[in-house]
């Protein structure tokens, strides 16, 4: 099958139709099969990951997948009794451990170095019936020396950074779900990029174990989905205390009252391009056409300090994390790794401790001002504008630093844009960024079901 022109590969899903949550009632219920789903599957593959590149290769990938989905429904042959994520094909990060896979982490060095056993959330998904497509593609120990994916709304572009393979697998269709990780915008921005959703949980909400760390002190394990129902069909399965309970009351609560949106006006919104900041006011206009109320919240006086301080955890951790590597094989670094090994070499214990104190008062005092607002969740912009063209760089995650150096959950939202705005960025898409309390996953996944409603 001839590929498109690279401006026309646009990202189409296999559940375009009835969304994650009705394709895994198919696949459960024997209305499609699982052989039937994986074939077409694999079928985007071939026709679009040559030119997308979101994939690490894998020979006789379709045998296994056609193996592995064959034992699935030898295993569970009754349909009642089969699991929530029955079929469904997932994509991991390479810095996550996967049984009969080698985790590189977009690196040079040895495979052996980052050989552990599989994480929670791997084995989580798997637990749940998923069938792993593959590795997806990483920048090199998930900071920005990028790896050669391309952007599936238009391979020229860049689908961001860290978890690029990941994002542009689930808009590509090649799978419904995908692991991520965020360290600063590693999920929220190539779900931005790649028009997907993309959800980084609250703090620790997730296990960090097996996978090889960036920055322990602010790294996230999250996930990549089409919209936020599929992502919270994927988060029921990877968060071990996940309260069905709240998310069901909350979808109730948000379907009859919409939530309240706080922006951080300030400092922290003129990171934003003109033209990314004019489409984001017009779309808090659609949002308040619709019935949200939305509130101008000042935020952020300090942006500036917020910024180095997180970027000093970021330095400080790595080195410490890599210190034994570095010193066997710093030529196997690529440059931007090793400035980044050693500046963190040059911050001292002391200050490392106190910048890490600051994601506290940080967190509390962005809760206190949604208090005092009466507002549910913050929305922002989820990048400074659309995916930069050339695949040298990752794109800048400053929007999104903030929150992750809060540990606030997260959710990237898939927008439409009116028509003069996608003629401005040539038809790539942006995305709206929402943040929630610390520890309520459960209400930001519900809240993000009742904006996507607005602006899908």
């Amino acid at each position: 099958m001839a590929l498109p022109r690279p401006e026309a590969v646009a990202p189409a899903s296999f559940a375009d139709g009835p969304g994650l949550v009705g394709l895994a009632k198919r696949l459960r219920s024997g209305a499609l099969p699982v052989r039937d789903y994986v074939e077409a599957c694999l079928a985007r593959v071939d026709a679009y990951e040559p030119a997308i590149k979101a994939l690490l290769p894998e020979p006789g990938r379709r045998e296994r997948l056609l193996a592995e989905a064959a034992t699935l429904e030898a295993r569970w042959p009754d349909p009642e009794k089969r699991p929530t994520l029955f079929g469904l094909l997932f994509g991991v990060k390479d810095i996550f451990a996967a049984d009969g896979f080698e985790t590189r982490a977009g690196s040079r060095l040895p495979s052996e170095l980052f050989r552990m056993p599989e994480g929670p959330v791997v084995r989580a998904l798997k637990n749940a019936g998923a069938l792993l497509l593959g590795k997806t593609v990483t920048t090199e120990f998930a900071y920005f020396t990028p790896g050669p994916t391309g952007n599936p709304w238009n391979i020229a572009h860049t689908p961001g950074g860290s978890s690029s393979g990941s994002a542009a697998a689930v808009a590509a269709g090649f799978c419904a779900l995908a692991t991520g990780t965020q360290t600063i915008g590693s999920i929220s921005r190539p779900a931005a990029f790649c028009g997907v959703a993309g959800w980084k949980p609250s703090y620790e909400r997730t296990s960090r174990e097996g996978v090889v760390p960036f920055s322990p002190s602010v790294d996230h394990v999250g996930l990549f989905a089409a919209d936020p129902e599929s992502l919270a069909f994927g988060a029921a399965a990877v968060v071990s205390d996940w309260r069905h309970d709240d998310y069901a009351t909350a979808m109730s609560t948000y379907a009859a009252s919409l939530p309240v949106l706080a922006v951080p006006e300030g400092p922290y919104l003129d990171q934003a391009e003109p033209m990314a900041l004019s489409a984001f006011r017009t779309q808090l206009d659609i949002l308040r056409h619709a019935g949200f109320t939305v509130l101008s919240v000042p935020a952020f006086a300090d942006i500036d300090e917020i910024n180095d301080r997180h970027r000093r955890i970021c330095a400080a951790d790595i080195e410490r994390v890599h210190r034994n590597w570095f010193a066997l094989y710093e030529d196997l670094y690529s440059s931007q790794t090793t400035k980044l090994i050693r500046k963190g070499a040059a911050i001292g214990d002391n200050q490392l401790e106190d910048d890490k104190a600051g994601r506290f008062a940080m967190r509390a005092e962005l809760e206190r001002l949604l208090d005092e607002a009466g507002a549910d969740l913050w929305i922002s912009p989820a990048a400074p504008g659309p995916a930069p063209v050339g695949l040298a760089a990752t794109g800048s995650p400053i929007m999104n630093l903030p929150w992750t150096f809060a540990g606030l959950p997260t959710l990237t939202l898939p927008v439409g844009l009116p028509l003069p705005v996608v003629l401005e960025f040539q038809g790539l898409p942006l995305g709206l960024q929402l943040a929630a309390r610390f520890g309520r996953d459960e209400e930001l996944l519900a809240m993000a079901c009742a904006v996507g409603k607005i602006v899908p």
